[in-house]
């Protein structure tokens, strides 16, 4: 490889920005080269419909893919939880970092915790997963909430809270912790009560599949132990053929036996937004050895859901 600039493809978000960043430093560190930023705007950035209205799936990855293809950029990051589970032969996923804290936080007005909220609460989420699994939990626990439908950056969601017009917005731990912002959550959400989206807190490193140098550096950058967790719970979203807007949660977990990784189980849940209907399972074993492995464990998890009735709860289907 030589010493000429290496140019990463971003979005232009705050976030986006702000990881790209990061990433841009540890493949300049690997590789010697420095990496210019290049921004790109996606439909995803410029449209001000909910998610579920414009699909969801790809469209804040699209336009970067594009200008991999294009030969416009070298290579583009990602949040792993907004890439479609169907990847192009064209392009390659060449590393998957260590992941950040893939839970979800509330920031609530008076620093209140979620168990905390009053009465007739409303939580702000542009996610029918978060609805969907916040609304049963409160069915569940004779909580009186009400979930509103939001977008924006994370400034905008917050300023809803700072402006009394709502009382909490629900976001990505990963993503306030990347923007160095992690101490406006005032409160985690537990997995066992909010899984999060499959993959999330995880990032993707994406080149061109014949760019075997690139893929060789950047492979230096790849956490196996992540990549393993978020491809199972990736097959699972997958066989489910939901789109990455769908109400759909999934963690695999890695269980140690003190400094050694032993199990690993994969929780997943799907849920209509109003919290009424859910078909929320798991399994545990050994931590699969290979991608295949990791993709079987997925797949076994979504048929069985499926046989509970998933299919019907979902309010989009990728194809």
């Amino acid at each position: 490889m030589t010493d000429k600039t290496l140019r990463l493809g971003t979005r232009r978000s705050r976030l986006a920005m702000a990881q790209s960043g990061q990433v841009a430093e540890a493949v300049s560190q690997v590789t010697g080269r420095p990496v210019e930023l290049v921004e790109i705007t996606t439909y995803g950035d410029t449209s001000r419909e909910q998610l579920a209205q414009i699909g969801g799936t790809g469209v804040f990855v699209t336009a970067l893919r594009d200008a991999l293809l294009k030969g416009e950029v070298d290579f583009a990051v990602h949040s792993l939880k907004d890439l479609p589970t169907t990847q192009p032969d064209e392009l390659v996923v060449a590393a998957v970092p260590v992941r950040e804290d893939p839970r979800d936080v509330i920031v609530a007005r008076d620093a209140l915790k979620f168990t905390d909220l009053p009465s007739g609460a409303r939580i702000g989420t542009g996610s029918p997963r978060r609805m969907a699994q916040l609304n049963a939990y409160a069915r569940s626990h004779g909580l009186d909430i009400a979930t509103v439908p939001i977008r924006g950056n994370v400034d905008t969601r917050i300023g809803y809270v700072r402006s009394g017009e709502l009382d909490a917005v629900v976001l990505a731990a990963a993503g306030l912790n990347r923007i160095g912002r992690g101490d406006e959550a005032t409160d985690f959400l537990s997995v066992d009560t909010v899984l999060p989206a499959p993959g999330q807190g995880a990032l993707a490193i994406e080149c061109a599949a014949g760019n075997a140098d690139l893929i060789a550096a950047l492979a230096e950058l790849d956490d196996p132990l992540t990549r393993i967790a978020v491809t199972a719970e990736r097959s699972l979203l997958a066989a489910l053929e939901a789109g990455c807007s769908a109400p759909v949660g999934a963690l695999a977990d890695l269980l140690a036996d003190g400094q050694i990784v032993k199990e690993m189980r994969l929780r997943a849940v799907v849920g209509t937004t109003d919290g009424t209907r859910m078909v929320q399972l798991s399994t545990t074993g050994p931590v699969p050895e290979t991608h295949d492995g990791a993709m079987a464990l997925g797949r076994e998890l979504a048929a069985e859901m499926l046989a509970q009735g998933a299919a019907g709860l979902m309010g989009e289907r990728a194809h």
